[in-house]
């Protein structure tokens, strides 16, 4: 099959392939993880965000959100009925898939980056307010210093590129922390999956979450969850690359508009 790109869509895809090239490149780098990791912190914030807002979407309560300097988090929650369950487990992984896709259709559709980055800052100080902060008090429980520490100054540093960096500098932020949330969601699932298999007897995870609520192998839920990552990051690829102006052929995920 031909993989065609609107011509219109050329100048975000460029920028959107120079992000995760540089994402690529950086994996190669001797201690480049200093570099991206307030990117690596950022998404464990999507992913125990997408946990709290099931959770809460289903009735349930959030006693608290934690972010732990290892890149790890934790959400702990009241559990309701055996579709709530299900909805809150598999809320982290596909939330940070789900949110990366977001801004790859935000900066297709033109959206100023400098409002995506002040958005995304205000989810962040959000989460941390209300379920790193106020809730654990009122569960009797203290927050987490690194919790408040990072989600405060994560946003500050995305206002500030939001305030002070060029349109192209702030639109290619917005393309690195896409690229951030899709290939993190991506390898955290290869390491869930790879938890979930047999050989790995024991160790705790989401999908063990999903497999003691229902009785089926961890290792389906994580094979799940990795095809509906695949279906999502597809449906995105589609809306960031067909043309804005013409409508998209059904059979044609890719493809330049009608020249006339």
């Amino acid at each position: 099959m031909r993989i065609k790109i609107a011509h219109d869509a050329r100048p975000q895809v460029r920028t959107l392939l120079f992000a995760a090239a540089l994402t690529v490149l950086l994996w190669f780098v001797p201690f480049a993880e200093l570099l991206t990791y307030p990117f690596r912190i950022f998404v464990t914030f999507i992913h125990e965000g997408g946990h709290a807002l099931a959770a809460i979407l289903t009735g349930n309560s959030v006693h608290s959100l934690s972010v732990a300097m290892n890149g790890s988090g934790e959400v702990y929650s009241t559990t309701g009925g055996l579709l709530s369950q299900l909805f809150v487990s598999s809320a982290g992984y596909l939330g940070a898939m789900a949110f990366g896709a977001l801004l790859l259709i935000l900066i297709r559709r033109t959206v100023a980056a400098r409002f995506v980055l002040i958005a995304s800052a205000g989810l962040i100080l959000v989460l941390t307010a209300a379920y790193g902060f106020f809730s654990p008090l009122l569960h009797a429980s203290l927050p987490s210093l690194f919790t408040l520490v990072a989600g405060v100054m994560l946003p500050i540093g995305l206002i500030a590129a939001a305030r002070f960096a060029p349109p192209r500098v702030a639109t290619f932020l917005v393309s690195f922390l896409a690229v951030q949330c899709v290939l993190n969601a991506l390898f955290d699932l290869k390491t869930v999956l790879f938890l979930s298999s047999p050989l790995a007897m024991g160790v705790h995870t989401d999908a063990a979450n999903m497999a003691a609520a229902t009785g089926i192998p961890a290792f389906f839920w994580a094979l799940v969850w990795v095809g509906i990552a695949f279906a999502i990051l597809s449906m995105s690829l589609r809306a960031y690359a067909v043309s804005k102006n013409k409508p998209s052929q059904p059979d044609l995920p890719f493809e330049d508009p009608l020249e006339v």
